[in-house]
C-alpha cells in the first residue's frame, strides 16, 4: 500500500480497472479504423460485356490502356510472315531405309569398298541419317529470316531447295555436306557416312507441309508481339449512352482505374486527418455505448482484446479479400459483387461475448465496410446489415460446433429473397448475375462456417472464454472424468447432477451464465475419486470410514477434495473457470463438524482452526458463489426429517446467513437483491426435489381382485 502511494497520480489513476491496459486496446482499435477508412480503393462502375450503357463515361484522369483489338491486328501480321512449313515424306523414308538395307545384305560389294566397316555400323548409320532427316524442316527464306529475326530458328530449319515444284525436291550437294558434318558428331566413321549419304541422295524426295509445325511456329512469333497501348486524354467519351459495352469499354474502364488509384494522394495531411477524425468518431461512440451499456466488457481489458481482435480480424479479412478480388485478372470482381464480411464478426461476437454487442457492431461494421471498400455502398451496406442480423438471431442458441454450418446456411437463404429485390428494382427478374450472387455469397458464407469453426477454439483458448458449444461438450456423460465419477462415486455425481440443475435456475433468475453453472458443477467435487469412501454420499452401509480416524484426520481428506480436485482437473485438461470453481466452491469455510470434535477432545484454545478451513480463494463471480450456495445447501438438506416449505425455508436461510457473516460472498459481486432472488430460486428447487409424496397404503394380496 505504501509503495502504491508513492506512485504519481497519473499512474495510479492508469492501473485502477486495467485503464492503461484498456487505452492501449481502444487506441489499437482507432488505429485500424483510421487505416483501414484512408487506404481506399477507386471504384467505378465496371459494365457487363455484352450489355447497353445506362450513362456515358467520360475519362476522369489522363491513362493508357491494353488495345487488345489493335493487339490482335499485329500478332495476326506477325504470323502472316511465316509461309508453309514443309518436311520429308515419312513413307518414302521409310522406304528408303528399308531399300538400303536390303541393298546392303544383297549386294556384297560394299565390304570391298569399306572393308573396316561391319554391317552393324553401317545399319546404325543409316537409322541416324534417316533420323537426322526426319528432324529436319524446310520454308521459304522469307520465314526463316523471320525465325532469325526472332532468335527462333533451329538448326532443324533449312531453306527449301530450288528444285522444289510444291510436291518433289532435289537437295543440292551442300545440303548433304551440312547433314554429313552434322552426322560426323556422332561418332561414325566419315567413310561410312559418306557410303550411306550417296544412297540416300540418289532419289527425289517428297515434302509435305507441316501444319502443325507452323501451327506452333506462328503461335510463337505471335506471342513475341508486344501488348498494343492506346492513350486516352481527360475529358474524352469511353462509352456512349445507350452504347454496347465491348471489350475495348471494359479495358479502359479498367486502366482508368488503375490510374486514377496510382494519382491518389493518400500521403497528404489533410485526408489523413479526415480518416482519423472519423475513425475517432467511431470509437468514442462505441466506448460510450459500452460504458452505458455493457460495463463487463468495458471495464474489462481482457473481454475488451476479443472484442478488438475479432474487429480488426474481420477488416483485416475484408481488406485482403478488396485487394485479391481487384488485382485478380478472371474477372472475379464481377463476380464478387456483395461480398459478406459481417456475418464472420457477428457470429463471433454473438457465441463469445453476447448478442447485444454483436449487434451493435454489425451495425458499424456494415456501415464502416460499405463506405470504405470498393463496392455498391448501399446494396453492399443492406445486404451485409440484415444477414449480420440473421446470424445474430440464429446463433444465439448454439449448442455444437457443427451448428455453424446450419447458421451460414440460414444467412444464405436470407440472400435469396434480397438479390430478387435488387433484381425487381431494376425490372429485371432473372439474369446472369443473379447466379453469380448466390453463388458468390454460399462460397462466402461455406468459407465463413470454416474460418469460424476453426477460430472459435483458439479464440476460447486464448482469451479463456467459455461458449455454451464448450460447455455442451464437457457435459457429455460420457468424458472420462463424469464416466468415473458416476461409477467410482455415485453419490457424488448424483449430488453434482442436482446441485447443477439448482445452480442454473438459481443463475438464470438473475441474469448470471446458467448453463456453465449447470456444467461446472458436475466437476466440482471429482477430487472426491481419490477417497469417495470418505464421503457420506458414497457411504452405503452403517459403517463411517471416518471412524478409523482421528477428527484432524478426517477434516485433512475431506479439505484435500479441493486441492486434489484441481490437480485432477489440471491433469485433464479443463478449462481455468472449472478449475476456480473447484477451488473456490469451498471458499476458506470451516469443516464444522470436525473442528467441533477435535474442540472437544482437545479444547478450544489448543486447536489451530486453520488446519481445518479450507484453502480457497473465496468465490470471486456470482457463479461461483451461486454453486457454493447451492452445494451447501443440497448437501444440508439431506439431512431434513419430512421437508416442508417452512423447513426448507429456514435451512436456506441459515446457512446462507452462515456463509455471509463469514465473508464467503465479499468478493463475488452479488447484489443484496440478487441474494434474495437466489435465495428463493434455490427454496424452489430444492421444494421440487425433495416434495413429499404421499405414501401408498399396502395392499393385502388376499383383497386383489382376480380377473
Amino acid at each position: 500500500m505504501a509503495d502504491e502511494k508513492e506512485k504519481p497520480k497519473w499512474q495510479r489513476y492508469l492501473s485502477e480497472r486495467n485503464l492503461g491496459k484498456r487505452l492501449l486496446i481502444g487506441f489499437a482499435i482507432l488505429m485500424t479504423l483510421a487505416v483501414f477508412i484512408h487506404f481506399k480503393e477507386v471504384r467505378i462502375e465496371m459494365l457487363e460485356l455484352d450489355s447497353y450503357a445506362k450513362n456515358y463515361i467520360v475519362a476522369q484522369v489522363d491513362f493508357s490502356f491494353p488495345d487488345d483489338e489493335g493487339t490482335v491486328i499485329l500478332k495476326q501480321e506477325s504470323a502472316r510472315d511465316i509461309g508453309p512449313i514443309y518436311r520429308i515424306d515419312q513413307g518414302m523414308l521409310d522406304k528408303r531405309r528399308y531399300q538400303f538395307e536390303n541393298f546392303l545384305i544383297h549386294d556384297q560389294r560394299w565390304r570391298n569398298l569399306l572393308p573396316n566397316a561391319t554391317f552393324e555400323e553401317l545399319y546404325q548409320g543409316a537409322d541416324d541419317v534417316k533420323d537426322l532427316l526426319q528432324s529436319l524442316r524446310f520454308s521459304d527464306n522469307r520465314t526463316l529470316h523471320r525465325l532469325q529475326s526472332l532468335d527462333l530458328l533451329t538448326p532443324e530449319y533449312y531453306p527449301l531447295p530450288s528444285s522444289f515444284d510444291g510436291q518433289n525436291a532435289v537437295f543440292p550437294d551442300g545440303f548433304w555436306e551440312v547433314i554429313q558434318k552434322r552426322l560426323f558428331k556422332k561418332n561414325h566413321q566419315s567413310a561410312n557416312i559418306t557410303y550411306i549419304l550417296s544412297y540416300f541422295q540418289q532419289t527425289d524426295w517428297v515434302l509435305d507441309k507441316d501444319i502443325s509445325d507452323q501451327r506452333n511456329l506462328r503461335r510463337e512469333v505471335e506471342a513475341t508481339v508486344p501488348e498494343r497501348f492506346s492513350q486516352i486524354k481527360a475529358g474524352n467519351r469511353i462509352v456512349d449512352q445507350g452504347e454496347k459495352v465491348s471489350q475495348r469499354h471494359v479495358a479502359m474502364l479498367q486502366a482508368m482505374k488503375k490510374a486514377m488509384t496510382e494519382n491518389q494522394k493518400i500521403w497528404d495531411p489533410l485526408p489523413l486527418l479526415s480518416s482519423l477524425i472519423f475513425a475517432t468518431i467511431i470509437t468514442l461512440i462505441g466506448g460510450y455505448y459500452f460504458r452505458n451499456s455493457h460495463k463487463e466488457l468495458f471495464y474489462s481489458a481482457h473481454k475488451l482484446l476479443l472484442f478488438a481482435t475479432i474487429i480488426i480480424l474481420t477488416l483485416v479479412i475484408a481488406k485482403g479479400a478488396e485487394f485479391f478480388l481487384l488485382r485478380n485478372t478472371g474477372g472475379l470482381l464481377e463476380v464478387v459483387r456483395y461480398p459478406l464480411f459481417v456475418p464472420f464478426a457477428a457470429i463471433l461476437l454473438c457465441v463469445l461475448l453476447n448478442a447485444e454487442i454483436a449487434l451493435f457492431s454489425t451495425c458499424f461494421l456494415a456501415v464502416i465496410l460499405g463506405l470504405s471498400l470498393a463496392v455498391d455502398h448501399t446494396r453492399f451496406i443492406a445486404i451485409n446489415l440484415i444477414t449480420g442480423v440473421v446470424a445474430i438471431l440464429a446463433s444465439r442458441n448454439l449448442r455444437k460446433r457443427k451448428e455453424v454450418f446450419v447458421v451460414c446456411g440460414k444467412v444464405w437463404l436470407t440472400c435469396i429473397p434480397i438479390f430478387f429485390v435488387y433484381n425487381f428494382s431494376q425490372d429485371v427478374f432473372w439474369n446472369l448475375y443473379t447466379i453469380s450472387d448466390l453463388t458468390s455469397t454460399f462460397a462466402f458464407l461455406t468459407l465463413t462456417s470454416i474460418l469460424v469453426v476453426g477460430l472459435l477454439p483458439i479464440l476460447e483458448s486464448i482469451f479463456r472464454v467459455m461458449t455454451d458449444i464448450t460447455l455442451m461438450e464437457y457435459m457429455d456423460p460420457n468424458g472420462e472424468l463424469l464416466r468415473r465419477l458416476s461409477i467410482e462415486a455415485p453419490g457424488t455425481y448424483q449430488h453434482s447432477l442436482v446441485v447443477g440443475s439448482m445452480a442454473e435456475a438459481a443463475a438464470q433468475a438473475i441474469g448470471a451464465d446458467g448453463l456453465f453453472c449447470r456444467v461446472s458443477a458436475l466437476y466440482h467435487d471429482i477430487g472426491k475419486l481419490f477417497n469417495p469412501q470418505y464421503f457420506t454420499e458414497n457411504q452405503m452401509g452403517e459403517f463411517n470410514m471416518h471412524q478409523l480416524l482421528t477428527p484432524l484426520e478426517s477434516a485433512q481428506v475431506i479439505l484435500s477434495h479441493v486441492t486434489e480436485g484441481e490437480a485432477l482437473a489440471k491433469k485433464h485438461g479443463l478449462p481455468r473457470h472449472f478449475i476456480d470453481i473447484i477451488k473456490e466452491h469451498h471458499g476458506t469455510t470451516l469443516v464444522y463438524y470436525f473442528y467441533c470434535k477435535m474442540a472437544e477432545q482437545e479444547g478450544a484454545d489448543a486447536v489451530d482452526e486453520k488446519a481445518f478451513r479450507y484453502p480457497g480463494p473465496k468465490p470471486r463471480s456470482k457463479e461461483s458463489a451461486i454453486i457454493m450456495m447451492a452445494d451447501t445447501i443440497e448437501a444440508a438438506s439431506r439431512s431434513l426429517q419430512e421437508p416442508d416449505e417452512e423447513k426448507i425455508t429456514e435451512l436456506v436461510e441459515r446457512l446462507i446467513r452462515e456463509k455471509l457473516q463469514d465473508g464467503q460472498f465479499d468478493d463475488c459481486q452479488l447484489t443484496f437483491e440478487e441474494f434474495q432472488i437466489v435465495k428463493s430460486s434455490i427454496i424452489k428447487s430444492l421444494g421440487v426435489s425433495r416434495h413429499i409424496r404421499v405414501p401408498y397404503p399396502q395392499r393385502d394380496s388376499n383383497q386383489i381382485p382376480s380377473r
